[in-house]
């Protein structure tokens, strides 16, 4: 059984999978739209005892992107978890035989076309048709779009648990006959985002988590007993790991930037000037955190302290650099 669908592998693994089951409800929307209408965007800095190294996040965790678009379009999100892996197959199948594709969110370490086995519990992938071995799936255009793995590693992926798994968690997305316009809801998701990052619950998160980066990347070289595998590893995640190149604030600059052409062309009524104020720094800022993740590249592979150095003085800038922006874009209003 396979549907029809547009099987476009984009850049982020959950906008991927999004952007499958809503061209399929007939709503085609931009990558960075998506991302941004799910106030996507945040940070991270995550250690742990059972760590073998830092992480750096630049999105909200796994799934609430999912929530938060759902929400802001009025989307009907119909989840499903279960302990049982007969349950959750029925819960996959059934959906896709009635031809509607299904949300997955699983472990890409089991995948067999992911070449790059690293445990990810909070990877996300669409799913559109199945057969006696196989299931056929959309995933990034890195891990080649439209793509197939066995009915075995697929259970596998599903099943495992550790950091950011689900219970066999599969969604579907249904739109409502009244669907919002996606323009209506720009300045409620920006705004929430930037509220999000200007007021973080603790130190390592939005803005106080990158100055906390800025101070803490310095020791990473002792923090390490293989500093050639795992800063490079660090930058790599950072980079290409399905962020959209600058741990996700490409992704973000670009939905400003449609957002400010939005203005331009008079179908989104506010006052233009926070928004082209947040655009500006944050074209800045994705420039920024290239540069740091070639700087921790480096100094994985030279051992020179002093990259890291320049690495934590540029987090710093960019914690400014970012506060500044999200300062700008909350107080985005709609024109009375």
């Amino acid at each position: 059984m396979t549907i029809d669908i547009e099987a476009r592998g984009l850049q982020h693994c959950e906008t991927t999978a999004l952007g499958v089951l809503l061209r399929h409800q007939g709503l085609d929307l931009s990558e960075p739209m998506l991302f941004g209408l799910g106030s996507g965007l945040s940070f991270i800095y995550w250690d742990a005892k059972n760590m073998g190294f830092p992480f750096l996040g630049g999105r909200v965790k796994p799934f609430e992107l999912t929530r938060n678009l759902a929400g802001a379009l009025r989307l009907e999100l119909a989840v499903q978890e279960t302990t049982s892996p007969r349950k959750a197959w029925e819960n996959v199948a059934g959906p896709i035989d009635a031809g509607r594709p299904v949300g997955l969110q699983l472990d890409s370490y089991y995948l067999d076309y992911f070449t790059s086995k690293v445990h990810f519990g909070g990877h996300v992938v669409a799913m559109y048709g199945y057969d006696d071995h196989d299931v056929h799936l959309v995933d990034t255009g890195q891990q080649g779009g439209a793509v197939t793995t066995s009915l075995a590693s697929l259970a596998q992926a599903r099943a495992a648990r550790g950091p950011m798994t689900a219970k066999h968690r599969s969604f579907t997305l249904t739109a409502s006959k009244d669907l919002p316009s996606p323009h209506d809801q720009v300045v409620p998701a920006i705004t929430a985002c930037a509220d999000a990052f200007l007021n973080p619950p603790i130190a390592n998160l939005g803005h106080r988590g990158v100055e906390k980066a800025g101070k803490l990347v310095r020791t990473w070289l002792q923090r390490t007993d293989d500093p050639r595998r795992d800063l490079p590893q660090a930058a790599l995640l950072m980079e290409k790991a399905g962020t959209g190149g600058a741990l996700f604030r490409n992704l973000y600059r670009d939905f400003l930037a449609e957002c400010v052409q939005l203005v331009d062309s008079g179908d989104l009524p506010v006052d233009g000037s926070h928004l082209r104020t947040g655009h500006g720094l944050y074209v800045e800022a994705a420039a920024l955190w290239t540069d740091v993740a070639a700087l921790i590249t480096k100094a994985g592979e030279s051992g020179d302290a002093q990259c890291l150095e320049q690495a934590g003085t540029t987090l710093g800038d960019l914690a400014r650099i970012e506060r500044e922006a999200m300062r700008a874009l909350s107080r985005l209003a709609a024109k009375p």
